[in-house]
């Protein structure tokens, strides 16, 4: 495998203030207040179950745009943020260093993930899309893509009606601006729900697709990961697959042209702590990386570390120092 033919991510995009490479990141998605429970032994139902509980902001778009903002990229994100929490989540936003372009629902809470993370650091969920459901083209501004060089967006925006019609619009004036445009799948549960093809042809503007393991097997009924890149790549032009602590692989018109190994994690105790964010933080490090120039096994390689260093973390974000079992204050609205 070589690094011959690689995405179509612009490198030599006008250069933005702040920007670490080649151009902004403009990501569209979701802000979450994440309740994270880290239980040791399996959630025994109708009664009580040990665990640590904490607070932290997280979604899937704005993970992204954190992790993004902390490799340093000049990461902004298009949000929507609810009554309750909006302070707290623009000044978490702001501490990491992105530029949030965000609309405060006044009926609305921000939206609400508990996530339930077992021994391995595999985790369920339960979610509440709150504010975050209710993004749609009346949050849009076509300066939004000043200095923009790509546009990622995150495939819960799809999943609702206001959402899928605010992503049509961003995707068709970043088209018309010249601006590449990169999506991720988010998860297996919501892709079925929308459907699959439905989705394929939605997210058709996009060049680059960045879906994990069995988002991948699930968007092409294929059962191996190789064979799913390739397909996707042909689809969309480009395709990159994450495997989790198996590394990742990237596929151009058809064909792999790199891979990258699986990283140690380091966390206390040995092995991940909490997947939470762990793809997210993923697709940040590659997309910097590809902004940057980087070739594709390089931004293959930064993606990996990114997201090993996340799933050391309790949560979905960078951390600024807080010891693991800390909860966040939240000062609310």
């Amino acid at each position: 495998m070589t690094d011959a033919a690689p995405p179509p991510v612009p490198s030599s995009a006008p250069h933005a203030s702040g920007t670490a490479g080649g151009g902004g990141l403009l990501v569209v998605g979701d802000v979450v207040t994440d309740v994270v429970a880290l239980h040791g032994t399996p959630v025994a139902p109708g009664t009580d179950t040990a665990a640590d509980i904490v607070l932290r902001p997280g979604g899937s778009g704005a993970n992204t745009a954190c992790w993004a903002a902390h490799l340093g990229a000049d990461a902004r994100l298009l949000t929507r943020l609810g009554y309750d929490s909006s302070e707290w989540h623009t000044a978490e936003l702001v501490r990491t260093g992105v530029r949030p372009h965000a609309q405060v629902d006044p009926a609305h809470p921000t939206a609400v993930v508990i996530a339930m993370v077992d021994a391995t650091g595999e985790r369920s969920m339960l979610t509440n899309r709150g504010a975050g459901g209710r993004m749609s083209p009346a949050d849009w501004d076509d300066a939004f893509l000043d200095g923009v060089a790509l546009l990622h967006l995150s495939g819960y925006t799809f999943f609702t009606e206001p959402g899928l019609a605010l992503a049509r619009l961003a995707m068709e004036r970043a088209t018309a601006a010249g601006i590449a445009v990169s999506v991720d799948p988010a998860s297996t549960g919501p892709l079925r729900e929308f459907g699959v093809e439905r989705f394929l042809d939605e997210s058709a503007p996009a060049g680059l697709i960045i879906p994990n393991r069995d988002e991948a097997l699930v968007l092409t009924g294929v059962t191996e990961p190789e064979r799913a890149a390739e397909i996707l790549s042909e689809r969309y032009g480009a395709a990159v697959v994450k495997l989790g602590s198996q590394g990742a692989l990237s596929a151009t018109g058809g064909r792999i042209v790199a891979a990258a190994e699986g990283l140690r994690v380091h966390a206390t105790g040995g092995g991940a702590l909490d997947t939470t964010g762990a793809g997210d933080a993923f697709a940040a490090g590659y997309l910097t990386a590809r902004l940057k120039g980087d070739g594709e096994a390089a931004a293959l390689r930064a993606g990996c570390q990114a997201g090993a260093a996340c799933v050391a973390l309790v949560g979905g974000r960078p951390r600024y120092g807080l010891e693991v079992h800390r909860l966040y204050p939240i000062h609310a609205d």
